[in-house]
């Protein structure tokens, strides 16, 4: 194998369009790794973690751009330069020359469009805070899709704002909908009375698409990031999104959606919603039901918060998810005591998963909060979350480029009974989130039962029904809820 190292000097493109042009070089033959990043310290130890680091490489600064290829022979190494070249040249992931004229700072936006009252921060970790404080410093609320930024600029960002009566959305803030207006992963739901705040950006896209198909619809989804509830942050952008929707004549009913809270937190933001005029609702997995006051509904699952949010049934009922696990026993010859193996996209979806398999009583493990992860522990179910940082450091996440959980995908079709996977469609995901998929089925000699669920309203423009009917057609039950697809693998599992 020969490596090579070209930089390109000052020269800046989002990551995410540099891992759409690394994910298609990397498929050429021959070509065993291409990798484009910035020369940001943290970048170059990911590339030299990967063996895809050299000197020159090495002297590239945090604004020059790295694009490492690792291949056979030079002849190839110079052939997939040349194609990386011409993507950047043509601006892949720019928008083409369509979208005319685009502001140079966040000021000079805002003289375009002064009656503009949020911010969209999308840029590298080390310009991302002082973008997002100069947006708050000119009287505009924030998201910050961007991530890896540390908690303390993080807690000053959010202080900064609340001092101003500001939101702030973020870090790595991935679903919002303002105003009506869907925000990066999102999808074509309908206006309504719904009101979310979700640390998680999978469980709002979930959600939302629930009650979309229950006829209801959304007032405004909040996503707050990640470590927001955590109790060094405590809760701040959670606080500030409640005191909204609370005071906000278009919500009747609010829902917060949560990975498990700090304790100090917890209790605060409880218990303003227990106390809140409005119903308040919490999807919180990996909390103890003591922890939730009277006055605040407690959900197990999205399904659950997404009936009580439209007031109408989502998905299967329990005996129709019975007789789906008998058509499958009888049509897909499901061994006695089958394994599961997720393959997930969704984080939240994984850790939803793992909480029903085990309020079946099964033996699972994962790389959740509910999990530990470690391959070393000998659980019979398996679920992971492909979207995770230990999968994606250095590459695309599965929503952006499906064929990153190739790997896995193989690996739980070849040793599994009963393989669940999810696909999530909307703004922003990737065009054809399923044919990945779908290839690595078409491998198997004996393929396993897959169960999936496919999250996404007719609106969004992957056309939900045509993947439906795809999936369908190599043999895979597309369940109508990730609740539904987890109980039914759960259900054929335990043997009930």
């Amino acid at each position: 194998m020969i490596l090579s190292n070209v930089v390109r000097a000052g020269f800046y493109l989002d990551s995410v369009a540099l891992m759409r042009i690394s994910a298609t070089l990397s498929d050429d033959a021959g070509v065993d790794e291409c990798v484009l990043m910035m020369g940001t310290p943290a970048n170059k130890r990911v590339m030299a973690d990967a063996g895809l680091l050299n000197g020159e490489g090495n002297a590239a600064g945090p604004d020059d751009l790295v694009i490492a290829i690792r291949a056979h022979d030079n002849a190839l190494i110079e052939a997939a330069l040349q194609r990386a070249e011409d993507a950047l040249s043509h601006g892949a992931g720019r928008g083409g020359d369509a979208i005319g004229w685009r502001p140079q700072s966040v000021r000079g936006a805002l003289e375009t469009l002064p009656d503009a009252n949020l911010a969209l921060i999308s840029v590298a970790a080390q310009y991302a805070v002082g973008e997002a404080m100069r947006a708050l410093s000119l009287g505009l609320n924030v998201m910050i899709f961007s991530d890896n930024i540390s908690l303390e600029d993080e807690l000053l960002l959010k202080r900064y704002a609340l001092e101003r009566d500001l939101l702030l959305m973020g870090p790595d803030c991935g679903t919002a909908y303002v105003g009506g207006v869907p925000l990066a992963f999102a999808h074509a739901v309908r206006p309504g009375n719904v009101g979310v705040i979700s640390a998680s950006g999978t469980g709002l896209q979930v959600l939302s698409v629930l009650v979309d198909q229950a006829g209801g619809g959304l007032s405004s989804g909040f996503g707050v990031g990640g470590r927001d509830l955590d109790d060094r942050i405590g809760g701040l952008s959670t606080q500030a999104a409640l005191e909204l929707l609370l005071d906000d004549d278009k919500t009747q009913r609010v829902v917060l959606i949560s990975k498990p809270p700090g304790p100090e937190t917890a209790r605060t933001i409880f218990q303003r919603m227990a106390n809140a005029a409005k119903p308040c609702g919490v999807f919180a997995l990996g909390i103890e039901p003591s922890s939730i006051p009277d006055g605040v509904v407690q959900f197990g699952t999205l399904k659950a918060a997404a009936e009580w949010s439209s007031g109408e049934s989502c998905g299967w009922t329990d005996s129709e998810i019975d007789e789906m696990a008998t058509r499958c026993r009888s049509k897909h010859a499901v061994a006695d005591q089958p394994r599961i193996s997720g393959v997930f996209a969704g984080g939240t979806l994984c850790l939803e998963a793992h909480a029903i398999l085990k309020t079946l009583g099964l033996d699972v493990d994962s790389n959740t909060s509910l999990g530990t992860g470690a391959e070393s522990v000998a659980a019979t179910h398996r679920l992971l979350d492909l979207g995770a940082d230990e999968y994606t450091v250095g590459r695309p996440h599965p929503m952006l480029e499906p064929r990153t959980r190739d790997d896995a995908t193989r690996s739980a079709l070849a040793s599994a009974d009963i393989v669940l996977v999810d696909f999530l469609l909307g703004y922003g995901s990737a065009d054809d989130p399923t044919s990945a998929f779908l290839k690595c089925l078409g491998e198997c000699q004996e393929a396993p039962l897959v169960v999936a669920c496919l999250v996404g309203t007719p609106g969004d423009p992957q056309g939900l029904s045509d993947h439906r009917r795809q999936l369908e057609a190599h043999g895979v039950v597309v369940a109508p809820t990730s609740s539904d697809a987890a109980m039914l693998a759960g259900k054929l599992a335990a043997g009930a």
